[in-house]
């Protein structure tokens, strides 16, 4: 098993490197999900599963029932443009919930946003948009819409 530390410290340069990467060439250097779960980990105190489980990302127990949770990422910039959208949302897959961390530029958590399965999958199959319907791809403020806030970042 590794130590929280050790993950901490090597997710402090990702995101170093990652800023970096951004201004250096415009595009984002593609760390923001595993910089997500582990944000979510230390937040919320859920367990992460290994890599490459299908479906979800992390365990939960809430209420004496353990759920799975999909962890999703947007990474809002000052000059983000409007519409922004998730990574796919497999609805075929088993998960109960889908959690969206919103990270600040500089790669550090911000809010993070629940909705769940029964929602995802409403918004996903009603009629109109082809990336929607087809890819599983929900807008950030679609996903807002219908969730809820679970954590937010305080401001002083």
């Amino acid at each position: 098993m590794y130590s929280s530390d050790s993950v901490l410290d090597i997710l402090t340069e990702a995101k170093k490197l990652a800023q970096r990467y951004r201004a250096l060439t415009g595009k984002p250097l593609g760390v923001t999900g595993e910089i997500a779960e582990y944000e979510v980990a230390r937040l919320l105190g859920v367990e992460l599963m290994p890599a490459r489980q299908a479906g979800y990302d992390a365990l939960e127990k809430k209420e004496g029932k353990i759920r799975k949770l999909q962890i999703k990422a947007r990474c809002l910039f000052e000059n983000s443009k409007q519409g922004q959208r998730l990574g796919s949302i497999d609805i075929k897959k088993e998960f109960d919930a889908v959690l969206l961390v919103i990270l600040d530029e500089n790669f550090n958590a911000m809010a993070i946003h629940e909705a769940e399965r029964e929602a995802i999958v409403s918004a996903l199959i009603a009629p109109g948009s082809k990336a929607r319907n087809e890819r599983g791809a929900l807008s950030v403020s679609k996903f807002k819409s219908i969730g809820q806030l679970r954590w937010q970042r305080q401001t002083s």
